[in-house]
């Protein structure tokens, strides 16, 4: 069958000697790429190192709406860029949005942010991958003013209703799925209207403490068990689903069609 992509993690905020078991663990689950999304400047410039270091890491960039401390400048905006220019391996604007939360930077700072995202994406001509908590209108009206929708991209752990997954798909807006599938029955039920042909899928690892065993913590191998709560919900084949959710973030991300084919035993 094709391989997996984890299209958003944070695998900059684990421990680099982490990194090849983490990797290893995710080929064995027949995960062939990942992405590595930034959150603020220096995690955009993390996640583009792993990518140049490892041959299946992609790197997203961009500021996440709950790290702001003041409104993008053009100093950043122009690192920003600059990053995605001169690494072949920046993929996507990520992770942006809207975030409101009472603990959250005043949402003025987040809706100048996320339109400044909004046209780096425009310029490199890259797809967004937008976050959104307690403000999912505000986010979709933005990137409607915005003109997003002329790059296209990803709704990011994918919680919603029904009405808000469609909206976001008329807008040419894939809907990615993570983890809270598998025990979220509301989801579960949104998730079966949701076409195969609009679903990504997603872990958004990244280290969890405060569970007990470190074996326990997200990693991009758990997207499998993803990609087989969707085959139970829509009644279909795993290789269906996995062949759907690759071809579907192979061709938003533009990534090789070399992820489509069938993934080599791993013999590690």
């Amino acid at each position: 069958m094709p391989l997996l992509i984890d299209s958003h993690t944070h695998l900059d905020n684990f421990p680099p000697s982490e990194m090849p078991d983490i990797l290893r663990r995710a080929k064995a689950a027949g995960v062939g790429a990942i992405v590595a999304a930034g959150t603020t400047l220096s995690s955009s410039r993390a996640c583009v190192g792993l990518s140049q270091q490892y041959e299946t890491l992609y790197a997203g960039i961009g500021l996440h709406p709950m790290n702001l401390e003041g409104p993008l400048d053009n100093v950043t905006f122009g690192e920003l860029k600059k990053l995605a220019i001169e690494n072949n391996k920046v993929i996507c604007i990520s992770e942006v949005g809207l975030d409101f939360l009472p603990t959250s930077p005043h949402w003025q700072i987040q809706f100048q942010a996320l339109k400044c995202q909004i046209r780096l994406a425009r310029e490199l001509d890259k797809p967004i991958i937008f976050h959104s908590r307690e403000s999912h209108r505000q986010v979709l009206q933005t990137l409607r003013e915005e003109t997003a929708s002329d790059v296209g991209g990803v709704m990011h752990y994918f919680q919603a209703d029904a009405d808000t997954a469609k909206e976001a798909m008329d807008m040419g807006f894939y809907i990615s799925l993570a983890k809270p599938l598998i025990r979220l029955t509301e989801l579960q039920e949104v998730a079966k209207d949701i076409p195969l042909e609009r679903i990504v899928l997603e872990t958004d690892s990244a280290p969890q403490p405060w569970k007990k065993y470190r074996r326990n913590w997200t990693e991009p191998f758990h997207i499998r068990q993803v990609a087989e709560k969707l085959a139970e919900l829509k009644g279909l084949p795993i290789e269906k689903i996995i062949e759907q959710t690759t071809t579907n973030i192979v061709g938003l991300l533009k990534l090789s069609p070399k992820f489509l084919v069938k993934a080599p035993p791993d013999n590690s």
